[in-house]
């Protein structure tokens, strides 16, 4: 099974671009600035190591690592700053042992398993302090993805939700009919050429000694696939970027910085998943969007990163929609009513009474998992379960699908009514008694606390320029004031 997983897997890989390898000029590495490491900045890093996690292939467990900071702190600083001015990998640093995880669908089928690479802990350190060199450069130049909210500071899904469907509910609530296309790269870290991304990096105008070391880095890898204790062979990696790494999602979000720059309608991405909308009341409107989705399938063409197309679906939005059809190319684009959005699950009439129903499913999934596996019933037991395993289902992205219905507000509470009653001496108290005693609020209160610390981040922190767009500044305001109340605004659709 090893060996067919890697095979298979070996199989996506691209070839590398000969044409493109010898047009490209080779880059002067002695050029870059570089980096340069301290010992007390290596035995940092060492420290935070997380002791618990397994071997890899060089044989460096990360509890040696961590319990000896001190001793190696020294020598590694000398080592990793002569890697990066040489920019020379050693061997070691370019194996990986991957581990197969299974998604969702048929688990017998290749094709629905992610593979996670584990490589070398020491290499990881390195590509931690080469990263932040990375993020500064690209801070520096302005170069940063603005349609980008995935492994980006200060972005996450709920940010990306938030900032696609306020264009969405905008166009709904002044009446006009609104389509969605979701798109989905075939295997996409596996397949980012690497010439290619070479010359994506020189563009960004990366420090030369990384360019070198990045490259050299991703020449010349192998992997094996680990599977119940059994070894594949060793395989070369043509292609790709190593998931697991450290390097690896910053390396893919520069590679596709490109995708959808021209784009008019809304566009935005979470790392491969990407989201396309617009306006579509009228051919002409369809016309548009059809014309952008066709630009991505040129540069899915051009960059040799084929999109999966039984995954790319379209959802209808609006009372008055003619449902247009579109095309990925030559397949036609599924329609479907509701679609998994980074965990939420949104249909076509934007009501979220669906998401709110799987969330407790969930919940209460779990929840009778631990009644039925842990025989305690303790607080000091139960309550950090409740708070670690159950609560998250309830509270993830909330932000975005805050239960619009009190009958979904009593679902979503009845739950961590449930959880409550399960510990020892609270069966016979209130819920308002309950919560008192175990110091929790409702899960309403936290939502509110939840929403009011988002505002902030929007209004005051670090995503500011999102907020201009989603919040309005009052103009009615008298003498004291902070300067910070905000417009009421007026929707017409409840969904707004």
């Amino acid at each position: 099974m090893a060996q067919y997983l890697n095979e298979y897997f070996a199989s996506v890989f691209n070839e590398a671009n000969e044409r493109l390898r010898n047009s490209r000029s080779e880059t002067d590495g002695n050029k870059g600035v570089g980096i340069n490491i301290t010992v007390s900045e290596v035995e940092a890093k060492l420290e935070q190591l997380n002791g618990t996690k397994s071997g890899r292939p060089d044989d460096f467990h990360p509890r040696i690592l961590k319990e000896l900071a001190q001793e190696i702190a020294s020598p590694l600083a000398i080592i990793f700053n002569e890697s990066v001015n040489l920019g020379a990998v050693p061997f070691d640093w370019r194996i990986a042992n991957v581990v197969p995880i299974s998604k969702k669908g048929k688990k017998s089928d290749p094709g629905n398993y992610r593979l996670v690479s584990l490589t070398s802990v020491i290499c990881k350190v390195l590509e931690k302090f080469l990263k932040e060199k990375v993020v500064k450069d690209l801070e520096d130049n302005a170069n940063w993805d603005k349609l980008q909210h995935g492994f980006t500071k200060g972005r996450s899904c709920q940010t990306n939700l938030i900032s696609f469907f306020e264009k969405v509910t905008d166009y709904l609530d002044k009446g006009n009919a609104v389509d969605l296309i979701y798109l989905d790269f075939s295997k996409a870290f596996d397949t980012v050429p690497h010439e290619e991304l070479l010359v994506t990096l020189e563009k960004m105008r990366i420090d030369m000694k990384i360019q070198r070391w990045i490259k050299n880095w991703l020449k010349g890898r192998l992997q094996q696939v680990v599977l119940k204790g059994e070894l594949s062979s060793w395989r070369e990696v043509t292609s790709g970027v190593p998931q697991g790494s450290v390097l690896g999602p910053i390396l893919f979000n520069l590679f596709i910085t490109d995708l959808g720059t021209k784009c008019r309608s809304g566009l935005i991405k979470f790392v491969d998943d990407t989201k396309l909308g617009g306006i579509a009341k009228s051919e002409k409107d369809r016309d548009i969007l059809q014309g952008e989705l066709d630009d991505l399938v040129n540069w899915s063409n051009s960059n040799r990163m084929k999109f999966n197309s039984e995954k790319c679906k379209v959802m209808h939005l609006g009372i008055n929609n003619k449902n247009f059809s579109y095309k990925l190319g030559t397949h036609r684009l599924e329609v479907m009513e509701e679609e998994k959005d980074l965990g939420i699950l949104v249909d076509h009439r934007m009501a979220m009474s669906r998401q709110c129903d799987v969330a407790v499913k969930k919940a209460n999934a779990v929840l009778g998992c631990i009644w039925r596996g842990i025989s305690s019933r303790d607080k000091e037991v139960l309550v950090p379960l409740y708070k670690a395993l159950v609560r998250p289902h309830l509270e993830y992205c909330v932000q975005f699908w805050s239960p619009m219905f009190k009958k979904d507000e009593i679902k979503l509470e009845r739950v961590q009514r449930r959880a409550t009653r399960m510990i020892r001496g609270m069966e016979n108290l209130s819920y308002e008694r309950r919560l008192e005693e175990l110091g929790l609020f409702t899960l309403t209160k936290r939502s509110l606390r939840g929403d009011m610390i988002a505002l902030f981040k929007y209004i005051r922190g670090i995503n500011t320029r999102e907020g201009e767009e989603l919040f309005q500044l009052s103009t009615n305001v008298d003498t004291r004031t902070n300067g910070y109340k905000l417009a009421i605004g007026k929707f017409r659709l409840e969904i707004r």
